[in-house]
């Protein structure tokens, strides 16, 4: 996946919208959605969340939850935040600071959990490379510039491997290559606009109230401020100092993507981590900073599943106390590594988590089957895994995505993996993101687009991805978990399909902006979850529809 634990660059805004999707003249704008849209009803609230405050208000009023870990394997988390601090997981047998491994359980000091991609010294891996550069610096020496028939023959798949992988990898220098000269410019040219309007409005801050209203009777510049309030809508960002910042942003990270993730002599993890990489049998590596040098995705990741419901501050998580989270850091700036993602998992069970979110993924998996028995271990132990499908807009059906929904060479899918795509606020032509994968392979959508919650320093804003729609389902599946403790990740992942009604909205089909399709074909449920409905499923027993729509019955 791209770019894997922040694939989902936010959306540019106006300079990089097609010129269809400005509003035209002065017409009155549409109101703007609310913040956190994910929580409204679709009937009541007509904007498409999961019901999360009709579910508590409702249905869970005066019931008592039980404790749940949930287990995010990304990033980095910033402990102190301020919406997040009180929701996070303390290891109740290791004693802070002593350098010691009280527990036993092979990591020191492990209190908030654990980072698989850092060294013994302190030091962290940032930036590290694409699964394709990996295989490109390994395989090219071997047979760059040679044909297929002066291979071996026990060679030859190897040499088809190094043929596919080498295309991508092109496609990649391109594609980045291009963004890190584009974006630069662009959000110089944006940033000029945005000044040269608040001095013609006389403001500070050109949000969408401004915008939708602004105090001026210059048709000129009621032309232009209608066309941006149109594409802060579309891209879900409150504000154009926001858009210029992220694309600002979105230029660093693709200058050091060409700098750094596509080199083929950079190998951050043999200087820092300093583990037999190979080894996949190696457990005790890495330290105990679970916060890592950019702890951007996995602290918004975190506090969709679980920021604080009760403090009166900022945002609200799907879950409620007494949810827990620990982070497992296991996903670089770049791609994540086999050996860590199931070092990831097993750690995350064998230190008691009941759901653990992926928001990562990639397309080639050297290691595959160290994941896949990690998978298993957790499925052994009633764990569920919510991995997010990827935003290339690619039918997995047809494209691996890793971790892959089902085992290489199994018909049906992992009964405890759940696979998100992502889902927009309306129910429209965009309901489906158009960057979202999807395919049978996916099992539900969830919202993701535009989702406003926690970022380092106690800050918050909007991003948007399938890595935003996991969370949303892992923090549902916390929901159910904490007041139904029996059900198992076999039975969460099929409550949470079974209660996802199929959508028959005509939808623009993610990646192709002229055909439309129903939006019910896109995941084997075709439908959003709602956390409504699978509470009300949940109450009526374990049993209940386990011929339809989830574990072995989930049409793969």
């Amino acid at each position: 996946m791209r770019n894997s634990f922040r694939p989902w660059l936010p959306v540019l805004g106006l300079a990089l919208l097609p010129a269809a999707s400005f509003a035209q003249g002065t017409a009155a704008p549409a109101a703007p959605v609310p913040e956190q849209w994910t929580m409204l009803d679709p009937k009541t609230n007509k904007v498409m969340g999961i019901s999360v405050d009709r579910t508590y208000t409702e249905l869970l009023k005066g019931r008592t939850p039980a404790p749940v870990l949930v287990a995010v394997i990304d990033s980095g988390i910033d402990t102190t935040h301020a919406d997040l601090k009180r929701v996070l997981w303390h290891n109740p047998k290791e004693i802070p600071g002593n350098g010691k491994d009280d527990d036993n359980n092979g990591y020191v000091d492990d209190i908030y959990g654990w980072n698989f991609i850092g060294g013994k010294d302190g030091r962290n891996v940032d930036t590290d490379t694409y699964e394709e550069t990996r295989l490109m610096a390994r395989l090219k020496p071997l047979y760059e510039g040679k044909v297929r028939t002066a291979v071996p023959k026990a060679k030859q798949a190897e040499y088809d491997l190094y043929q596919r992988v080498k295309k991508d990898y092109e496609k990649k220098v391109k594609e980045d290559t291009e963004q890190a000269q584009e974006y630069g410019p662009l959000s110089e040219q944006l940033a000029g606009i945005t000044e040269q309007l608040k001095q013609a409005l006389g403001v500070q801050r050109l949000d969408t109230a401004v915008l939708r209203k602004p105090n001026t009777t210059n048709p000129g510049v009621l032309q232009i401020t209608g066309q941006l309030y149109q594409s802060l809508l579309a891209s879900g960002s409150p504000d154009m100092e926001s858009v210029v910042t992220q694309m600002k942003d979105a230029a660093a990270d693709a200058k050091k993507r060409v700098e750094y993730s596509l080199n083929l002599s950079y190998n951050p993890r043999a200087e820092i981590v300093q583990d037999d990489e190979n080894n996949v049998a190696q457990r005790n590596y890495g330290n105990a900073d679970v916060m890592g040098p950019d702890p951007t995705h996995g602290t918004h990741v975190s506090g969709i599943i679980a920021a604080d419901r009760r403090n009166n501050l900022g945002v609200l998580g799907v879950a409620d106390a007494p949810v827990r989270v620990m982070m497992v850091r296991a996903v670089p700036n770049g791609d994540e590594h086999d050996k860590d993602v199931a070092n990831a998992i097993r750690y995350a069970v064998d230190n008691g988590a009941s759901v653990i979110n992926m928001s990562f993924g990639k397309y080639y998996s050297p290691q595959r089957k160290a994941v896949e028995d990690a998978i298993r271990y957790a499925g052994s132990k009633g764990v569920l895994l919510v991995h997010a499908a990827g935003n290339e807009s690619n039918n997995i059906d047809l494209i691996d995505h890793y971790p892959a929904a089902l085992a290489e060479g199994a018909k049906a899918a992992y009964p405890n993996v759940l696979t998100v795509g992502a889902s927009a606020s309306k129910n429209d032509d965009h309901l489906a993101a158009d960057f979202s994968n999807y395919g049978k392979r996916v099992d539900v959508f969830a919202p993701g687009v535009a989702i406003y919650n926690t970022l380092p320093g106690s800050k918050y804003g909007n991003e948007s991805g399938t890595s935003m729609a996991a969370p949303t389902v892992a923090g549902a599946a916390a929901v159910l978990k904490s007041y139904f403790p029996q059900l198992t990740g076999a039975d969460l992942k099929r409550i949470l399909m079974q209660s996802a009604e199929p959508v028959h909205t005509k939808v623009l089909k993610p990646g192709e902006a002229n055909k439309t399709v129903d939006f019910a074909t896109l995941s084997s449920t075709g439908g959003v979850i709602n956390l409504y409905r699978a509470v009300q499923l949940a109450q009526q027993g374990p049993a209940t529809g386990s011929n339809a729509g989830g574990g072995s019955a989930s049409g793969k």
